[in-house]
């Protein structure tokens, strides 16, 4: 036996005499021989005891040691060593504690011909490097572990790969007239920030365009990365950009978390051209992002899905389940779900595909395989009912609808003024905000058509103070219909707008002296220096009706206000 690098040992199972450094390779795949059925223990464990004193001889004269070495004796569940593993592969009895035993009672090993120098496998056993069994999970069922896949939501699972799959979003992605499908198709795309609702495509349309360039693509979210994930990331970008001429699209989740300082570490990167952002927010960036990031990029506003939109993507994934429950008996023409159910479902989502296709999977999830009838609407109403309405109290939705209500009321359309009524109290909004705000609707709108609006709205903001919800829901109810369909006036409101324009942008008018017969008199210096003189006490005249100036001086009366 050589010494060195070059030493060459005999093999203790086939006798051939085999390099040291590719001795386990030589075990794990070449090696010819196979154990007779009728082996003994003994036998085996002198074979392996005297194969591990032969290498932890040779390791001790000067050879580096394995990687990974081998342990002669385990426990069932670890790699039993060189021999134990062609025992494993070539199909041996299951392990017990020792390879002895396994020797004794492997009962169903091949034989194998000397001149076959071919890995033979069990094709029902994983790989000997890999002792991780990974099974296919359908339907909620495991024999094994899952795999990463199987995990993930069904949305995950179910987003478009190409803008041919993508539905909605006409306006930007349409064939004709679509822009941002013109970017994605010239490979093109200038930095964006996609701003619209949870489930309307943003990060699905962000995906698309990584299938699409051939550029870098980065995908952080602001949820979870630093500001030094960021650096790290255009660091990588202009050595990308130096090396191979290839751009960097960085897809940013949530950029409405970054604050404005952290916003700014962008600008300089994105006015070199080292990056491409693609900014993703349910926020108005108008808001939530820095004017000047914000002067860089390209805002594309999403709208929230239609019925139709959310019908068609639900009901090809209902086709699609079908057709998997149908174990290879051809695709499904009806679906998982009836049609009302699914056209139920599609409103219930409110504009999101992603919560959609939740419920889709949540219903699926707890129906039987086997149930060969799609599920109705009947058992869609039990199982999701709706707890909530999307509703943010803090955001545009707020806003939105306060701003829809009050112009319904201005409208005179009360069937409009109580459905955004309706959708503000049901989803919690503060009733005390909308008993101030038909306060104001009273003397803005309706003003001196009905005087008898404003002490109603009074008395609807006393009745939410006293009763609360949901019993003061009717006293709301009641003075939002007569506001709306009171007859309205808007001189007040019109006029006074005039006097405030006047107060601010005219200082001569708003610093004019008050004339001297309009001043108050209180003591008897004021008397006499001539406060009040001259001031004719109109009560004292024939119904009131008297000529008397009372704007301030050098003014000529005027009919700016009302």
């Amino acid at each position: 036996m050589q010494t060195g690098s070059n030493q060459v040992v005999d093999c203790p199972v086939c006798n051939k005499q085999i390099p040291l450094q590719h001795m386990n390779r030589h075990l794990d795949t070449s090696c010819s021989w196979t154990p007779a059925p009728a082996m003994q223990a003994k036998q085996a464990s002198r074979l392996l005891s005297d194969l591990s004193q032969q290498s932890q001889e040779a390791y001790g004269k000067g050879s580096s040691q394995p990687t990974a070495q081998r342990k002669v004796a385990g426990s069932p569940t670890q790699n039993q060593g060189p021999v134990a593993s062609i025992f494993n592969r070539t199909g041996a009895a299951k392990r017990k504690s020792s390879i002895g035993e396994d020797l004794v009672n492997a009962t169903d090993v091949p034989d194998i011909p000397d001149d076959d120098r071919t890995v033979r496998r069990r094709t029902d056993e994983p790989s000997i490097s890999n002792n991780l069994t990974i099974t296919k999970v359908t339907n909620g069922t495991s024999n094994g572990k899952r795999d990463a896949k199987d995990v993930q939501p069904l949305a995950e699972r179910a987003r478009p790969k190409s803008l041919d799959e993508f539905v909605g979003q006409n306006n930007l992605v349409g064939k004709e007239g679509g822009i941002l499908r013109r970017f994605i198709e010239c490979d093109s795309c200038p930095s964006v920030i996609f701003w619209g609702p949870s489930g309307v495509g943003k990060t699905t349309l962000a995906r698309i365009i990584a299938r699409s360039t051939k550029s870098r693509f980065v995908e952080l979210s602001a949820t979870s990365a630093s500001v030094a994930d960021c650096k790290k990331v255009f660091d990588e970008a202009r050595n990308e950009l130096r090396l191979t001429g290839r751009r960097t699209y960085l897809f940013l989740d949530e950029v409405h978390r970054f604050n404005k300082a952290q916003q700014d570490v962008f600008l300089p990167y994105i006015e070199r051209g080292d990056i491409v952002l693609i900014g993703a927010t349910t926020e108005n960036p108008s808001f939530k992002v820095n004017s000047a990031l914000l002067s860089r990029c390209r805002v594309f506003i999403l709208q929230k899905l239609s019925h139709d939109e959310l019908y068609t993507i639900i009901s090809r994934l209902s086709v699609s389940l079908a057709s998997d429950r149908a174990s290879g008996n051809g695709p499904s023409e009806t679906g998982v779900f009836a049609e009302d159910a699914l056209r139920y479902l599609a409103g219930l989502a409110d504009g999101d595909g992603r919560m959609a296709i939740n419920f889709l999977e949540i219903l699926t999830s707890t129906t039987a395989n086997s149930s060969s009838s799609p599920i109705t609407l009947d058992r869609v109403k039990a199982d999701l009912q709706r707890s909530h309405l999307l509703y943010d109290r803090l955001g545009d939705e707020h806003y939105d609808t306060i701003s829809a209500f009050h112009k319904s009321v201005r409208g005179s359309d009360p069937d409009a003024t109580l459905f955004y009524l309706a959708r503000m109290l049901e989803s919690g909004e503060s009733p005390l905000y909308v008993a101030r705000r038909m306060i104001r609707i009273a003397s803005e709108d309706v003003g001196l058509a009905d005087d008898s609006c404003l002490p109603l709205a009074v008395a609807a903001y006393t009745a939410v103070e006293k009763v609360g919800m949901p019993e003061c829901d009717m006293a709301l109810a009641h003075c939002a219909v007569k506001l709306a369909m009171a007859k309205k006036s808007v001189k007040v409101y019109r006029a006074y707008n005039a006097a405030k324009d006047k107060v601010h942008n005219d200082p001569e008018f708003s610093s004019a002296s008050i004339p001297i017969h309009l001043r108050n008199a209180p003591t008897r210096l004021m008397k006499e220096i001539g406060y009040g003189k001259g001031y004719k006490y109109n009560p004292d005249y024939e119904n009131g009706q008297i000529q008397q100036e009372y704007f301030p001086d050098r003014f000529v009366r005027r009919r700016d206000f009302g």
